[in-house]
Protein backbone atom coordinates (compact mmCIF):
# COMPACT_ATOMS: atom_id res chain seq x y z
CA UNK A 1 0.00 0.00 0.00
CA UNK A 2 2.99 2.35 0.80
CA UNK A 3 3.95 1.68 -2.96
CA UNK A 4 0.26 2.83 -4.09
CA UNK A 5 1.09 6.00 -1.90
CA UNK A 6 4.68 6.52 -3.71
CA UNK A 7 3.03 6.08 -6.71
CA UNK A 8 0.46 8.44 -6.62
CA UNK A 9 2.98 10.81 -4.90
CA UNK A 10 5.43 10.44 -8.36
CA UNK A 11 2.22 11.33 -10.26
CA UNK A 12 1.52 14.14 -8.55
CA UNK A 13 4.75 15.63 -7.99
CA UNK A 14 5.67 15.67 -11.65
CA UNK A 15 2.18 16.51 -12.82
CA UNK A 16 2.85 19.90 -11.12
CA UNK A 17 6.22 20.06 -12.27
CA UNK A 18 4.52 20.60 -15.43
CA UNK A 19 5.69 17.05 -16.66
CA UNK A 20 3.39 15.50 -19.23
CA UNK A 21 0.91 12.94 -17.59
CA UNK A 22 1.08 10.94 -20.69
CA UNK A 23 4.38 9.43 -19.75
CA UNK A 24 4.83 10.49 -15.85
CA UNK A 25 1.65 7.97 -15.90
CA UNK A 26 2.82 4.91 -16.77
CA UNK A 27 6.49 5.74 -14.50
CA UNK A 28 4.02 6.07 -11.68
CA UNK A 29 2.50 3.40 -12.70
CA UNK A 30 6.18 1.20 -12.75
CA UNK A 31 6.24 2.31 -9.18
CA UNK A 32 3.09 1.13 -7.79
CA UNK A 33 3.65 -2.23 -10.04
CA UNK A 34 7.75 -2.92 -8.81
CA UNK A 35 6.47 -2.26 -5.10
CA UNK A 36 3.16 -4.30 -5.58
CA UNK A 37 5.65 -7.57 -6.81
CA UNK A 38 4.19 -6.74 -10.46
CA UNK A 39 6.27 -7.61 -13.47
CA UNK A 40 7.48 -4.61 -14.88
CA UNK A 41 7.15 -5.25 -18.58
CA UNK A 42 3.50 -6.97 -18.28
CA UNK A 43 2.19 -4.63 -16.38
CA UNK A 44 3.06 -2.04 -18.43
CA UNK A 45 2.12 -3.76 -21.66
CA UNK A 46 -0.83 -5.68 -20.38
CA UNK A 47 -2.41 -4.18 -17.15
CA UNK A 48 -1.63 -0.16 -18.03
CA UNK A 49 -2.71 -0.28 -21.69
CA UNK A 50 -5.70 -2.09 -21.01
CA UNK A 51 -7.24 0.32 -18.81
CA UNK A 52 -5.91 3.12 -21.04
CA UNK A 53 -7.55 1.38 -24.13
CA UNK A 54 -10.49 0.21 -22.46
CA UNK A 55 -11.41 3.83 -21.57
CA UNK A 56 -10.03 5.72 -24.92
CA UNK A 57 -12.74 3.12 -26.45
CA UNK A 58 -15.67 3.80 -24.31
CA UNK A 59 -15.41 7.63 -24.31
CA UNK A 60 -13.14 9.21 -27.38
CA UNK A 61 -16.36 9.86 -29.46
CA UNK A 62 -17.49 11.58 -26.71
CA UNK A 63 -14.52 14.30 -26.03
CA UNK A 64 -14.36 13.99 -29.78
CA UNK A 65 -17.55 15.49 -30.82
CA UNK A 66 -17.83 17.77 -27.69
CA UNK A 67 -14.20 19.38 -29.06
CA UNK A 68 -15.20 19.46 -32.88
CA UNK A 69 -18.98 21.03 -30.88
CA UNK A 70 -16.86 23.45 -29.04
CA UNK A 71 -14.79 24.67 -31.94
CA UNK A 72 -17.31 25.23 -34.53
CA UNK A 73 -19.75 27.32 -31.91
CA UNK A 74 -16.57 29.51 -31.47
CA UNK A 75 -14.87 29.73 -35.35
CA UNK A 76 -18.45 30.66 -36.35
CA UNK A 77 -18.65 33.51 -33.70
CA UNK A 78 -21.58 31.61 -31.97
CA UNK A 79 -19.73 31.27 -28.44
CA UNK A 80 -19.18 35.21 -28.33
CA UNK A 81 -22.60 36.07 -29.69
CA UNK A 82 -24.11 34.13 -26.27
CA UNK A 83 -21.51 35.96 -24.57
CA UNK A 84 -22.57 39.03 -25.48
CA UNK A 85 -26.16 38.72 -25.19
CA UNK A 86 -25.70 36.89 -21.65
CA UNK A 87 -23.60 40.51 -20.78
CA UNK A 88 -26.50 43.09 -22.31
CA UNK A 89 -28.90 41.52 -20.14
CA UNK A 90 -27.08 41.31 -17.21
CA UNK A 91 -25.64 44.99 -17.42
CA UNK A 92 -21.96 45.94 -18.78
CA UNK A 93 -21.26 47.65 -15.38
CA UNK A 94 -21.79 43.90 -13.56
CA UNK A 95 -18.60 43.03 -15.13
CA UNK A 96 -17.73 39.79 -13.06
CA UNK A 97 -21.34 38.52 -13.49
CA UNK A 98 -21.20 38.85 -17.18
CA UNK A 99 -18.24 36.73 -17.66
CA UNK A 100 -19.20 33.99 -14.93
CA UNK A 101 -22.41 34.07 -16.35
CA UNK A 102 -21.41 33.68 -19.91
CA UNK A 103 -18.75 31.35 -19.05
CA UNK A 104 -21.44 29.06 -17.40
CA UNK A 105 -24.35 29.08 -20.17
CA UNK A 106 -21.31 28.12 -22.45
CA UNK A 107 -20.41 24.86 -20.65
CA UNK A 108 -23.93 23.86 -19.65
CA UNK A 109 -24.48 24.06 -23.24
CA UNK A 110 -21.59 21.58 -23.95
CA UNK A 111 -18.88 23.63 -24.77
CA UNK A 112 -15.58 22.31 -23.76
CA UNK A 113 -13.86 23.89 -21.16
CA UNK A 114 -10.94 25.16 -22.83
CA UNK A 115 -13.07 26.34 -25.79
CA UNK A 116 -14.80 28.67 -23.24
CA UNK A 117 -11.58 30.29 -22.15
CA UNK A 118 -10.87 31.20 -25.58
CA UNK A 119 -14.00 32.64 -26.39
CA UNK A 120 -15.21 34.24 -22.98
CA UNK A 121 -11.40 36.47 -22.63
CA UNK A 122 -12.03 39.06 -25.15
CA UNK A 123 -15.21 40.02 -23.53
CA UNK A 124 -13.61 39.69 -20.33
CA UNK A 125 -11.31 41.94 -21.20
CA UNK A 126 -13.91 44.57 -23.08
CA UNK A 127 -16.11 44.61 -19.57
CA UNK A 128 -13.14 44.39 -17.27
CA UNK A 129 -12.13 47.91 -18.76
CA UNK A 130 -15.48 49.38 -18.84
CA UNK A 131 -15.72 48.89 -15.40
CA UNK A 132 -12.57 49.05 -13.84
CA UNK A 133 -11.73 46.05 -12.14
CA UNK A 134 -7.86 44.11 -12.47
CA UNK A 135 -7.42 41.62 -14.76
CA UNK A 136 -6.33 39.15 -11.92
CA UNK A 137 -9.62 38.31 -11.10
CA UNK A 138 -10.48 37.40 -14.62
CA UNK A 139 -8.85 33.71 -14.53
CA UNK A 140 -11.19 33.12 -11.00
CA UNK A 141 -14.32 34.17 -12.83
CA UNK A 142 -14.05 32.42 -15.86
CA UNK A 143 -13.05 29.09 -13.59
CA UNK A 144 -16.16 29.60 -11.36
CA UNK A 145 -18.69 29.71 -14.44
CA UNK A 146 -16.39 26.75 -16.54
CA UNK A 147 -14.67 24.54 -14.08
CA UNK A 148 -17.74 24.27 -10.80
CA UNK A 149 -20.91 23.79 -10.56
CA UNK A 150 -21.77 23.72 -14.86
CA UNK A 151 -19.21 21.36 -15.03
CA UNK A 152 -20.20 18.64 -12.33
CA UNK A 153 -23.59 19.94 -10.25
CA UNK A 154 -26.23 21.13 -12.65
CA UNK A 155 -28.59 18.29 -13.39
CA UNK A 156 -28.04 17.32 -17.13
CA UNK A 157 -25.06 18.72 -17.93
CA UNK A 158 -23.31 17.28 -21.08
CA UNK A 159 -19.83 17.94 -19.96
CA UNK A 160 -17.89 14.34 -19.32
CA UNK A 161 -17.89 14.44 -15.94
CA UNK A 162 -21.06 14.63 -15.33
CA UNK A 163 -21.48 11.48 -17.97
CA UNK A 164 -18.66 9.25 -16.64
CA UNK A 165 -20.29 7.99 -13.55
CA UNK A 166 -23.65 6.88 -15.81
CA UNK A 167 -22.00 3.75 -16.64
CA UNK A 168 -21.04 2.97 -13.15
CA UNK A 169 -24.28 3.38 -11.36
CA UNK A 170 -26.84 3.09 -14.26
CA UNK A 171 -27.83 6.48 -13.83
CA UNK A 172 -28.27 9.47 -16.34
CA UNK A 173 -27.43 13.03 -16.40
CA UNK A 174 -30.20 13.94 -14.24
CA UNK A 175 -29.35 12.25 -11.30
CA UNK A 176 -30.02 13.40 -7.92
CA UNK A 177 -31.05 16.92 -9.50
CA UNK A 178 -32.11 18.08 -5.96
CA UNK A 179 -28.78 17.45 -4.63
CA UNK A 180 -26.94 18.57 -7.54
CA UNK A 181 -28.91 22.18 -7.48
CA UNK A 182 -27.72 23.00 -4.18
CA UNK A 183 -24.04 21.87 -4.48
CA UNK A 184 -24.72 24.75 -7.73
CA UNK A 185 -26.30 27.53 -5.74
CA UNK A 186 -23.90 26.65 -2.84
CA UNK A 187 -20.69 27.17 -5.69
CA UNK A 188 -22.77 29.91 -7.67
CA UNK A 189 -23.04 32.48 -4.81
CA UNK A 190 -20.50 31.77 -2.59
CA UNK A 191 -18.13 31.96 -5.37
CA UNK A 192 -19.18 34.76 -6.66
CA UNK A 193 -20.03 36.86 -3.02
CA UNK A 194 -16.51 36.32 -3.20
CA UNK A 195 -15.37 37.69 -6.16
CA UNK A 196 -17.18 41.15 -5.15
CA UNK A 197 -15.91 41.00 -2.44
CA UNK A 198 -12.20 41.05 -3.79
CA UNK A 199 -13.32 43.43 -6.41
CA UNK A 200 -13.62 45.66 -3.45
CA UNK A 201 -10.42 45.03 -1.76
CA UNK A 202 -8.37 45.49 -4.68
CA UNK A 203 -9.95 48.35 -5.44
CA UNK A 204 -9.43 49.89 -1.52
CA UNK A 205 -5.90 49.09 -2.66
CA UNK A 206 -5.60 50.84 -5.84
CA UNK A 207 -5.61 47.57 -8.57
CA UNK A 208 -7.36 48.79 -11.10
CA UNK A 209 -7.45 47.81 -14.87
CA UNK A 210 -4.53 47.68 -16.90
CA UNK A 211 -3.99 47.22 -20.49
CA UNK A 212 -2.69 43.76 -20.90
CA UNK A 213 1.09 44.16 -22.81
CA UNK A 214 0.06 41.40 -25.77
CA UNK A 215 -3.68 42.25 -26.58
CA UNK A 216 -3.85 40.10 -29.81
CA UNK A 217 -6.18 37.04 -28.60
CA UNK A 218 -8.46 40.51 -27.06
CA UNK A 219 -9.72 41.63 -30.70
CA UNK A 220 -12.98 39.58 -31.69
CA UNK A 221 -14.26 42.07 -34.99
CA UNK A 222 -15.72 39.32 -37.00
CA UNK A 223 -19.70 39.79 -37.09
CA UNK A 224 -21.22 36.88 -34.72
CA UNK A 225 -24.90 35.60 -35.52
CA UNK A 226 -27.57 36.45 -33.28
CA UNK A 227 -28.08 35.47 -30.47
CA UNK A 228 -31.15 33.78 -30.82
CA UNK A 229 -29.61 31.60 -33.52
CA UNK A 230 -26.38 30.96 -31.21
CA UNK A 231 -28.34 29.58 -28.57
CA UNK A 232 -30.31 27.13 -30.45
CA UNK A 233 -27.51 24.84 -31.08
CA UNK A 234 -26.92 24.77 -26.95
CA UNK A 235 -30.64 23.95 -26.14
CA UNK A 236 -30.45 21.21 -29.17
CA UNK A 237 -27.57 19.55 -27.19
CA UNK A 238 -29.30 20.15 -23.78
CA UNK A 239 -33.10 18.72 -24.88
CA UNK A 240 -32.10 15.43 -27.03
CA UNK A 241 -29.71 14.81 -24.41
CA UNK A 242 -31.64 15.02 -21.58
CA UNK A 243 -35.56 15.33 -22.83
CA UNK A 244 -35.33 13.01 -25.41
CA UNK A 245 -33.03 10.93 -23.62
CA UNK A 246 -30.34 10.62 -26.85
CA UNK A 247 -27.44 9.07 -26.25
CA UNK A 248 -24.67 11.60 -25.82
CA UNK A 249 -22.79 11.15 -29.25
CA UNK A 250 -26.37 11.29 -30.67
CA UNK A 251 -26.91 14.93 -29.29
CA UNK A 252 -23.42 16.51 -29.92
CA UNK A 253 -23.66 15.63 -33.49
CA UNK A 254 -27.29 16.86 -33.78
CA UNK A 255 -25.84 20.37 -31.87
CA UNK A 256 -23.16 20.05 -34.78
CA UNK A 257 -25.04 19.57 -37.69
CA UNK A 258 -27.23 22.70 -36.53
CA UNK A 259 -24.49 25.39 -36.12
CA UNK A 260 -23.30 24.28 -39.68
CA UNK A 261 -26.97 24.68 -40.78
CA UNK A 262 -27.20 28.19 -39.39
CA UNK A 263 -23.87 29.25 -40.26
CA UNK A 264 -23.77 27.52 -44.09
CA UNK A 265 -22.24 31.04 -45.29
CA UNK A 266 -18.90 30.46 -43.61
CA UNK A 267 -18.68 26.68 -44.81
CA UNK A 268 -15.33 27.69 -45.78
CA UNK A 269 -14.06 27.64 -41.91
CA UNK A 270 -15.70 24.55 -41.02
CA UNK A 271 -13.11 21.91 -42.24
CA UNK A 272 -10.30 23.93 -40.37
CA UNK A 273 -12.46 24.08 -36.96
CA UNK A 274 -13.33 20.75 -37.17
CA UNK A 275 -9.70 19.26 -37.83
CA UNK A 276 -8.59 21.84 -34.50
CA UNK A 277 -11.51 20.28 -32.85
CA UNK A 278 -10.89 16.50 -33.25
CA UNK A 279 -7.07 17.13 -33.07
CA UNK A 280 -7.52 19.05 -29.40
CA UNK A 281 -9.39 16.32 -28.29
CA UNK A 282 -6.79 13.27 -29.05
CA UNK A 283 -4.76 15.16 -26.50
CA UNK A 284 -7.85 15.45 -23.62
CA UNK A 285 -8.47 11.85 -24.68
CA UNK A 286 -4.46 10.46 -23.75
CA UNK A 287 -4.14 12.64 -20.93
CA UNK A 288 -7.49 10.85 -18.91
CA UNK A 289 -6.38 7.71 -20.31
CA UNK A 290 -2.98 7.80 -19.46
CA UNK A 291 -4.53 8.16 -15.63
CA UNK A 292 -7.06 5.80 -15.98
CA UNK A 293 -4.47 3.08 -16.66
CA UNK A 294 -2.55 4.30 -13.83
CA UNK A 295 -5.21 3.15 -11.88
CA UNK A 296 -5.89 -0.28 -13.36
CA UNK A 297 -2.55 -0.85 -12.21
CA UNK A 298 -2.92 0.49 -8.77
CA UNK A 299 -6.35 -2.28 -8.75
CA UNK A 300 -3.79 -4.57 -9.81
CA UNK A 301 -1.64 -4.64 -6.99
CA UNK A 302 -1.78 -6.73 -3.57
CA UNK A 303 -2.39 -3.54 -1.63
CA UNK A 304 -5.21 -2.31 -3.59
CA UNK A 305 -7.21 -4.52 -1.27
CA UNK A 306 -6.20 -2.89 2.04
CA UNK A 307 -6.72 0.30 0.59
CA UNK A 308 -10.30 -0.59 -0.61
CA UNK A 309 -10.70 -1.56 3.14
CA UNK A 310 -9.35 1.86 4.04
CA UNK A 311 -11.48 4.06 2.18
CA UNK A 312 -14.50 1.60 2.40
CA UNK A 313 -14.09 1.36 5.79
CA UNK A 314 -14.04 5.48 6.50
CA UNK A 315 -16.88 5.78 9.54
CA UNK A 316 -19.97 7.44 8.74
CA UNK A 317 -22.00 8.23 5.29
CA UNK A 318 -20.88 5.82 2.50
CA UNK A 319 -20.73 8.83 0.55
CA UNK A 320 -18.13 10.08 2.21
CA UNK A 321 -15.37 7.21 1.44
CA UNK A 322 -16.54 8.02 -2.30
CA UNK A 323 -15.94 11.90 -1.89
CA UNK A 324 -12.51 11.32 -0.60
CA UNK A 325 -11.28 8.97 -2.83
CA UNK A 326 -12.47 10.93 -6.14
CA UNK A 327 -10.97 14.35 -4.28
CA UNK A 328 -7.77 12.69 -3.80
CA UNK A 329 -7.42 10.83 -6.94
CA UNK A 330 -8.15 14.29 -9.01
CA UNK A 331 -5.94 16.08 -7.09
CA UNK A 332 -2.98 13.65 -7.56
CA UNK A 333 -3.72 13.40 -11.48
CA UNK A 334 -4.84 17.38 -11.62
CA UNK A 335 -7.84 15.96 -13.56
CA UNK A 336 -11.41 15.78 -12.73
CA UNK A 337 -12.35 13.52 -15.25
CA UNK A 338 -9.11 11.69 -15.09
CA UNK A 339 -8.90 11.25 -11.14
CA UNK A 340 -12.85 10.31 -11.00
CA UNK A 341 -12.38 7.32 -13.57
CA UNK A 342 -9.37 5.66 -11.50
CA UNK A 343 -11.68 5.93 -8.58
CA UNK A 344 -14.80 4.51 -10.43
CA UNK A 345 -12.79 2.25 -12.43
CA UNK A 346 -11.41 0.82 -8.85
CA UNK A 347 -14.03 1.45 -6.38
CA UNK A 348 -17.07 1.72 -8.40
CA UNK A 349 -18.35 -2.00 -8.67
CA UNK A 350 -17.92 -1.68 -4.63
CA UNK A 351 -19.90 1.75 -4.03
CA UNK A 352 -23.05 0.37 -6.84
CA UNK A 353 -22.98 -2.82 -4.27
CA UNK A 354 -23.66 -0.24 -1.74
CA UNK A 355 -26.12 1.17 -3.33
CA UNK A 356 -28.09 -1.85 -3.95
CA UNK A 357 -28.12 -2.80 -0.33
CA UNK A 358 -28.62 0.27 1.37
CA UNK A 359 -31.31 2.93 1.67
CA UNK A 360 -28.23 5.38 -0.60
CA UNK A 361 -29.75 5.94 -4.03
CA UNK A 362 -27.52 5.08 -6.99
CA UNK A 363 -28.14 8.60 -8.40
CA UNK A 364 -26.74 10.29 -4.92
CA UNK A 365 -23.26 8.21 -5.69
CA UNK A 366 -23.04 9.73 -9.56
CA UNK A 367 -23.63 13.14 -7.86
CA UNK A 368 -21.40 12.48 -5.43
CA UNK A 369 -18.58 11.20 -7.69
CA UNK A 370 -19.32 14.07 -10.40
CA UNK A 371 -19.04 17.08 -7.54
CA UNK A 372 -16.11 15.51 -6.01
CA UNK A 373 -14.28 15.22 -9.20
CA UNK A 374 -14.21 19.09 -9.25
CA UNK A 375 -12.88 19.54 -5.80
CA UNK A 376 -9.02 19.54 -5.80
CA UNK A 377 -8.66 18.71 -9.20
CA UNK A 378 -7.93 22.78 -10.10
CA UNK A 379 -4.68 22.43 -8.33
CA UNK A 380 -1.96 24.46 -9.62
CA UNK A 381 -0.77 21.88 -12.05
CA UNK A 382 -4.41 21.36 -13.53
CA UNK A 383 -4.14 21.67 -17.22
CA UNK A 384 -7.22 24.37 -17.85
CA UNK A 385 -5.65 26.48 -14.80
CA UNK A 386 -2.45 25.98 -16.85
CA UNK A 387 -4.37 27.09 -20.06
CA UNK A 388 -6.42 29.93 -18.11
CA UNK A 389 -3.24 32.19 -16.82
CA UNK A 390 -1.50 31.27 -20.71
CA UNK A 391 -4.77 32.57 -22.28
CA UNK A 392 -5.29 35.95 -19.42
CA UNK A 393 -1.65 36.75 -19.11
CA UNK A 394 -1.97 35.87 -15.26
CA UNK A 395 0.50 33.89 -13.13
CA UNK A 396 -0.20 32.00 -10.28
CA UNK A 397 0.96 34.39 -7.80
CA UNK A 398 -1.63 36.82 -10.13
CA UNK A 399 -4.36 34.87 -9.40
CA UNK A 400 -4.25 31.59 -8.36
CA UNK A 401 -4.88 32.29 -4.77
CA UNK A 402 -8.67 33.45 -6.13
CA UNK A 403 -9.11 30.29 -8.31
CA UNK A 404 -8.52 28.11 -4.76
CA UNK A 405 -10.51 29.35 -3.26
CA UNK A 406 -13.40 29.19 -5.94
CA UNK A 407 -12.56 26.06 -7.60
CA UNK A 408 -11.40 24.44 -5.00
CA UNK A 409 -12.23 25.28 -1.32
CA UNK A 410 -16.08 26.01 -2.17
CA UNK A 411 -16.35 23.12 -4.47
CA UNK A 412 -15.58 20.80 -1.70
CA UNK A 413 -17.71 22.14 1.23
CA UNK A 414 -20.30 22.06 -1.11
CA UNK A 415 -19.77 18.38 -0.88
CA UNK A 416 -19.55 17.95 2.74
CA UNK A 417 -23.28 20.08 3.10
CA UNK A 418 -24.93 18.31 1.14
CA UNK A 419 -23.32 14.83 2.09
CA UNK A 420 -24.21 15.84 5.30
CA UNK A 421 -27.88 16.74 4.31
CA UNK A 422 -28.03 13.43 2.92
CA UNK A 423 -26.75 11.40 5.84
CA UNK A 424 -29.49 13.07 7.80
CA UNK A 425 -32.08 12.33 5.93
CA UNK A 426 -33.35 15.74 4.13
CA UNK A 427 -31.83 14.42 0.66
Amino acid sequence: MWGILLGLIVLMVLAYLGWSIIWVAPIAAGVVALTGGLDLLEAYKDTYMGGFVSFAKSWFPVFMLGAVFGKLMEDTGMARSVAVAMTKVIGRQRAILGVLTSSAVLTYGGVSLFVVVFAVYPLAISLFREANISRKLIPATVALGAFTFTMTAIPGSPQIQNLIPRDYFNTTAMAAPVMGSIAAIIMAVGGYVYLRRQERKLIQNGEVYTEPEDDKNTKADDKVPHWTLSFLPLLTVLITLNGFKFDVVAALICGIVLIMILNIGKFKRFIKAINGGANGSVIAIINTSAAVGFGTVVRAVPGFERLTELLMGVKGHPLISEAISVNILAGATGSASGGMGIALEALGSKYYEIAQNTGVSPEAFHRIASLSSGGLDALPHNGAVLTLFAITGMTHKDSYKDIFVVAVLIPIISVAFVIMLAAIGLL
